[in-house]
């Protein structure tokens, strides 16, 4: 009997060894995960992963998993107007050196935060390594929700990657979480940035290379630059249009203007605050003392909202859907001629 029991015990042993050989990545030692180098990191991410699709989805969530975004780099260097906060600093001081891309990464495993230059590097080296073709892509995203309507320079960096014989493209920083209006980081992962269709991915990424939109007549980069702003949220709400398209508003006071959204998700309150600074402070105060419930028409999938312009000192019109601020307009109020007469005649 003891020779059966033995006999079955080794039995068990050898079947459940060959299990523990495809282990699921949850299961995988912290400490193998905090020293590994990138080459092995990746090996760890997609080792049961049967598809390009799941490798890169392995990858980029890891990554968006892992990596915070370093605001603190992003405004000590974005202060110095010569300073492109979007690249990471290279320390490695080694004679020898390896090719950038590894050393960024490297870095990026080490510290556990990055700027879009280190998110980007990161996931290219660990699909670089998993076999997947990956590219970096330099463009111009709207980072900054006073930017419409003002040129400036590139200021960002995404991904795109080859998988089921497309393009398909993606932006690892901006999946990764969001900057509060108290300037700390807050993980959120946004699955609207991972495989982004190209019509979508234009609103709010313009690549230096124009082959890099993916779309067969890309907008020019002035049709680009005058879109509204948009901000987290709006991806998150699943928008598939909106009105007005450019982001800078013509008006006269007195005018109406109509903030027009087309949405599949159930349509609650869509309304505008024209203060110039706008955070989740503001809207709490607005919603509870300051504003009534919104008057919204609903019309299929669309939802809107007329705001009414009654003051000429009116400069931003902040897009409030659902508790959260998606959009940003600039608005040009035109002064009233007889107005303007009288203040040259007083200057």
């Amino acid at each position: 009997m003891k020779l059966l029991i033995s006999v079955l015990l080794i039995l068990m042993i050898n079947l459940a060894f060959p299990q523990a050989q495809s282990v699921n990545f949850n299961s995988i030692d912290s400490k193998e995960i905090e020293t590994a180098s990138p080459a092995t990191l990746a090996k760890l991410l997609i080792i049961n992963d049967t598809t390009d699709r799941q490798k890169v989805r392995s990858i980029f969530k890891w990554v968006t998993d892992n990596i915070a975004y370093n605001v603190k780099s992003f405004q000590n260097r974005g202060r110095a107007s010569s300073a492109d906060y979007w690249l990471e600093a290279d320390d490695d001081t080694s004679v020898v050196l390896k090719p950038l891309n590894e050393r960024v990464a490297e870095m990026v495993l080490k510290r556990r935060t990055a700027v879009c230059d280190g998110y980007s590097r990161l996931f290219k080296t660990l699909c670089d390594y998993a076999g997947i073709r990956c590219e970096t892509i330099t463009g111009y995203a709207k980072t900054n929700m006073n930017r419409i309507g003002v040129q400036f320079r590139s200021n960002h960096k995404w991904n795109a990657v080859f998988i089921d014989s497309n393009w398909c493209l993606l932006d690892a920083t901006w999946a990764s979480g969001y900057i509060n209006y108290r300037d700390e980081f807050e993980r959120e992962y946004n699955a609207h940035y991972f495989l982004t269709p190209p019509d979508e991915f234009i609103l709010d990424h313009y690549p230096e290379d124009l082959r890099w939109t993916l779309l067969s007549y890309p907008p020019t980069f002035k049709e680009f630059n005058y879109t509204p702003f948009k901000t987290a949220a709006f991806s998150r709400n699943y928008i598939s249009a909106f009105k007005p398209e450019n982001g800078i508003i013509e008006a006269s006071v007195g005018d109406s203007i109509v903030i027009e959204l087309e949405t599949n998700r159930p349509k609650r309150n869509l309304w505008v605050i024209d203060v110039t600074n706008a955070d989740s402070n503001t809207i709490w105060i607005m919603q509870c003392c300051g504003v009534g419930k919104p008057m919204n028409i609903i019309k299929g999938n669309k939802v809107s909202y007329t705001y009414r312009v009654v003051s000429d000192r009116v400069e931003w019109l902040n897009i409030i859907y659902d508790d959260e601020m998606i959009m940003r307009y600039k608005l040009n109020i035109k002064k009233d001629i007889q107005d303007e007469s009288m203040m040259k005649a007083k200057q």
